[in-house]
Order: structure tokens, then sequence, then C-alpha cells
């Protein structure tokens, strides 16, 4: 059987992070790829120089026609940049078979350039986070949704139940912005009371670009082939921590991670860096 997913977000020009990002992580996982653009970026390793969104229409008529034709068993969605963009692929979820959904709340990209309008906040806690399976917000992203400042465990798991009080059946707090660790942890929580800490070795380097994007790729896939939340957000962790580990070294500022770092290095090496605690 093929399972397929769907990406509904930018395109990146420099291929690391967005449409391209997701697309390569789909193949890698063995899960069909499918896509609606809502913005096309001028894009590189040094920042993003432009972005040019499209209208709600044009999304709607690529997401209707993929609905349309394929049986899509997961979505994510990642840089949507406008209120009415959000609107627009909420009624389309509403009307699709619901399949699976996984929010990335793309706001602010490496280089510091805003991807979310203020006023597209709202929409994305009103409209689409009462849908989504499951919501991946870096620490950032959770204090703008959430209006809290984390800077703990703790916070993360206040950050994490709002969230939940928000619609989302699930979420991940990812903690890699957190300096005060040694480790990089991400915190799970579900609608259901099940709570997990996914901790990995810090790997540093500059070459982090579309990790976000990477990680909630790889959640869609795994949930696309019908693994549960847990082991998909176990597998989506160990996918990245292989994707920044084996870095490809290009690009002048911050590089892209290696999407087929996970295969290439082998899945019981990048299962190893992973620690998973209730």
């Amino acid at each position: 059987m093929t399972h397929v997913a769907m990406t509904i977000a930018g395109s990146d020009s420099g291929g690391g992070a967005g449409i391209q990002a997701d697309l390569k992580t789909f193949q890698e996982l063995g899960v069909f790829g499918t896509s609606a653009i809502t913005a096309v970026t001028a894009q590189n390793t040094l920042g993003v120089h432009g972005v040019w969104p499209l209208g709600g229409e044009a999304v709607t008529a690529q997401t209707d026609a993929v609905f349309g034709d394929f049986e899509v068993s997961a979505v994510k969605t990642g840089m949507l940049f406008s209120a009415e963009i959000i609107r627009a692929v909420a009624r389309s979820l509403e009307e699709a078979d619901r399949p699976a959904l996984v929010v990335d709340p793309v706001m602010i990209a490496k280089g510091g350039a805003n991807l979310l309008q203020q006023e597209a906040v709202d929409a994305l806690a009103k409209e689409l986070i009462p849908l989504a399976a499951v919501i991946t917000p870096n620490i950032p992203e959770a204090e703008v949704l959430t209006g809290m400042d984390i800077r703990s465990e703790s916070d993360m798991e206040k950050a994490g139940r709002s969230l939940l009080g928000m619609g989302a059946r699930a979420v991940i707090v990812k903690g890699g912005h957190r300096t005060d660790e040694r480790r990089a942890s991400d915190l799970y929580m579900d609608r259901d009371g099940s709570r997990m800490v996914l901790s990995s070795e810090r790997i540093h380097t500059k070459d982090t670009h579309g990790t976000g994007c990477t990680f909630s790729a790889a959640l869609t896939a795994f949930l696309a082939a019908g693994q549960t939340l847990p082991d998909a957000a176990e597998g989506a962790k160990r996918f990245i921590q292989a994707a920044i580990s084996d870095g490809l070294g290009i690009g002048s500022g911050h590089g892209p991670t290696n999407h087929w770092a996970y295969h290439r290095i082998g899945g019981m090496s990048a299962k190893g860096a992973i620690t998973v605690e209730s």
C-alpha cells in the first residue's frame, strides 16, 4: 500500500526548509508526497531575501486538487504567512476526510525574517490548532501562542497544557532553543494524559536550517504510514537527530540539515542517540 502525505507550506529556493525539505523527508521515509504552496520565497542559507504570498483562492485550488484525487493520510502545515491563507487551509481540511494534521507554526526564519503576519497568529490559534492531531512549536513559537515566558521544563509543560487547551490532540514543545541544557529535550503531551521527554545529544553546528520543517515532515510521514502519535514523535526525533549530526557543510550561513542521513548512518545509530523518559 502506498501512503500519501501532503505539505502545505512555502517554497524555499535554497532547498533546506519548506516544501522542498518536506518532500525530501517524505521520500526518504517511503511516503508519496503532495503539496500546496502558500508563498514563494527568495531564500538561501544567509536568510530570506523576499516573500511573495499566494492568495487564499490559489491555495484552496491546490488543496482541492490533491484531496479530490488522492487518499491523503496525513497533512502538515508550515509557513502559512497570512490569516487569509490560514482560513482557506482550515476550510479545505474541514471539507476533506480529516487526515491527521500536523501544525508546525512557522513564524520566524533562522535569519530573523518574519514568516507569519502578526494578525495571522489569532487565526492560527482559533482556526487551525483545533483541527490538529499535533502541534510542534519551538520555544519562541510556543511563547507567542501562549503569551508565556518559557525557561524550564516546567514552563514547557505549562505551555503544552495551554496549547492542548486550544484544541490540539497532542503537542510537542521543542526545547532546542534552551541553552541551559546539555541535551536537546522535547516534551510530548497529549489529551489522553500521555507525557514523555525525547532527549538527544546537543550537536554544536551552524547547519540547522530547516530543522523544524524536517522534524514535522518526518512526524507527518510516520503518521501517514499508520504509526501512533508517540511512536511517530520518537521516530521524527531520531530522523532529525541524524539529519543534524551528519551535516552537509554547504552554504555560507545556516546550512541545511542532511535529509538522507537517517538511512546513510543507519537507523540504529539514530536510535541510539535518543532517550525517552515518561
